[in-house]
């Protein structure tokens, strides 16, 4: 049974932003991105109380702009999906999760170490170049259901 709801256009929109945000990590690398997506459309808390697909979730607005760098820039509408990361996408909506986008949130690249706290959420690990945030357990329940 998947994670979340979705149908083929919702998989495709997720391999693009998997690319956009993760190329250069490799396929870990994209599939932790995806589970960020996925983690924030079933987390129902914080700033994502009313984030259920995920098209809300690529597409949301805080603060006056996007969520991800990649839909603010628009890098993610540059290349199609291919096959590789439709299969990755799919992957992470189906069951796929792993420390330490296990269970986060957030992700970003600080182009120097990663801070101890992001948004006062903490640390949960790093790939490569991206710093991977969990919520508090008592702010967010949900996030670690899943």
């Amino acid at each position: 049974m998947a994670r979340v709801k979705h149908n083929s256009s919702d998989v495709a929109l997720m391999a693009r932003m998997m690319r956009a945000e993760a190329e250069g990590e490799g396929r870990m690398g994209m599939l932790m991105v995806g589970n960020v997506i996925v983690n924030r459309a079933k987390a129902n808390c914080l700033d994502f109380k009313d984030v259920r697909s995920i098209s809300d979730v690529i597409f949301q607005v805080q603060g006056g702009n996007y969520s991800f760098e990649a839909v603010q820039k628009g890098n993610v509408f540059y290349q199609p999906a291919r096959t590789v990361e439709k299969k990755l996408a799919q992957q992470v909506i189906n069951y796929w999760r792993e420390h330490p986008s296990k269970h986060s949130l957030w992700y970003f690249n600080p182009y120097a170490p990663c801070p101890p706290t992001w948004y006062d959420q903490p640390f949960a690990g790093q790939f490569k170049q991206h710093c991977y945030y969990e919520p508090q357990a008592n702010t967010c329940e949900d996030a670690y259901r899943w």
